[in-house]
């Protein structure tokens, strides 16, 4: 059954550059994963710094095997580094 991850971030204003350059080394990667169907990246308009993607994938099985490769685990500690805080990540199950 597939799954959409609401993947939720908020960065300082002095930081946004180099989270965006981070956001899209990720997605890079993330496009040929197995599994992957489709992404978009979304900037709250009413709260500076805040971020959402919201990622889709055909099991939730392809999403874990995906939160596993090493070079996504690098890109990733890179940006909670950078929030100074972990990524928060929601899974919904369609229906």
């Amino acid at each position: 059954m597939a799954v959409t991850i609401l993947i939720k971030r908020k960065v300082m204003e002095n930081t946004a550059g180099e989270l965006d350059l981070l956001l899209r080394r990720l997605r890079a990667l993330t496009v040929s994963e197995k599994g992957y169907i489709s992404g978009e990246t979304l900037r709250r308009v009413d709260k500076d710094g805040e971020s959402l993607v919201i990622s889709s994938w055909q099991s939730l099985d392809a999403w874990r095997k995906w939160t596993e490769n090493d070079e996504r685990i690098e890109l990733q500690n890179e940006i909670d580094l950078l929030i100074g805080k972990p990524t928060q990540y929601e899974i919904y199950e369609n229906v």
